[in-house]
């Protein structure tokens, strides 16, 4: 039996349970997160949950799976077509692995702040994107963001590409991702989020690409001495449906899920805003701390790079556009 197949079985009884104990009237959703409790993401996820159920009178309410207790991104995707899973906040970096158009959300610094990346989504082409998620058999219903990358490392804060060159940084293994590292001189590489802290640990790997919420909440500043602030790239996530669970809902409800997520969204955009400087404040106790002042220009080859992979995307191409003129018009 593959591995693919023991997951879809395991989520079938997993479920199974969990409606044995809904009430009767009660139209269940179940929402499927790969980030741990104390996340924004699966935060997000419970406060979609409390909203929907308010908004309903009751009639739908959502039973929240986080810590990918469903499977790995790739079966909660699976589970999501095939109607096995409603809902689920899935991260921009695989959902850019089935829409590629979602590569440009990894655009170097395109934004610089989670309150850029929020002007962002709402942008014609961000929507565009979300809409092309149709042709998979998905809903998209808006973004979420865990905050700014960053590089955290073992040996101290870096001051230019030399204090990269060979270095072994972890990143998550897509292709905006793996394109820009590959061209900074470092050694990217793909390791499993719950596995970062033993392998900063053992020197496996020389540092991180990570957003402050991930970095604080794994406590990965105890295995590493120096955190390079360079605003490099945002990381979104975004809120999904099964294309067919969502037709089934009907107007009136789909009009329930739709404002109880876009108010969750947004609630979500000023928790992570908040957090972004309690997480800094955190870290600047606990480690040392820089701000790379000239990183786009430090980063220019990895930059042009980017450019030269996914600049022939006519929807990448037209979002960096109409974000760039949000960010003039602002």
């Amino acid at each position: 039996m593959s591995v693919t197949m023991k997951m879809t079985l395991a989520a079938t009884a997993l479920f199974a349970g969990v409606a044995l104990s809904a009430p009767s009237w009660a139209e269940e959703l179940k929402l499927g997160v790969i980030t741990p409790p104390p996340h924004v993401w699966t935060k997000a996820a419970n406060h979609f949950g409390d909203l929907l159920k308010e908004k309903s009178g009751g009639a739908l309410t959502v039973v929240v799976f986080p810590s990918g207790q469903l499977g790995a991104e790739p079966e909660m995707f699976q589970q999501m077509q095939a109607g096995i899973l409603d809902m689920g906040l899935m991260t921009g970096a695989l959902t850019s692995l089935r829409e590629p158009s979602i590569q440009g959300w990894f655009t170097p610094f395109l934004m610089g702040s989670v309150e850029e990346a929020a002007m962002a989504a709402k942008t014609p082409a961000a929507q565009e994107m979300l809409s092309n998620l149709d042709k998979l058999g998905l809903k998209g219903l808006g973004y979420s963001f865990a905050g700014m990358r960053h590089i955290l490392t073992t040996k101290g804060t870096i001051s230019g590409l030399d204090d990269l060159k060979g270095q072994k940084i972890r990143i998550v293994p897509f292709p905006a991702m793996k394109v820009w590292w590959e061209a900074t001189g470092a050694v990217p590489t793909p390791i499993q989020l719950p596995d970062i802290y033993q392998a900063l640990q053992s020197g496996l790997l020389d540092g991180v690409d990570i957003d402050l919420d991930a970095l604080v909440g794994l406590k990965f500043q105890e295995v590493a001495k120096g955190l390079t602030l360079t605003n490099h790239m945002v990381f979104p996530a975004v809120a999904m449906m099964g294309k067919a669970k969502w037709d089934e809902l009907g107007p009136e409800k789909q009009a329930m899920v739709t404002e109880a997520m876009d108010e969750t969204l947004a609630w979500a955009t000023e928790r992570q805003i908040e957090a972004e400087q309690t997480n800094l404040e955190t870290l600047k106790a606990a480690i040392e701390v820089t701000t790379l002042e000239n990183a786009e220009t430090v980063f220019a080859d990895a930059n042009a790079a980017f450019a030269e992979a996914f600049g022939s995307d006519p929807l990448i191409t037209a979002f960096q556009e109409q974000v760039k003129a949000a960010k003039a018009a602002r």
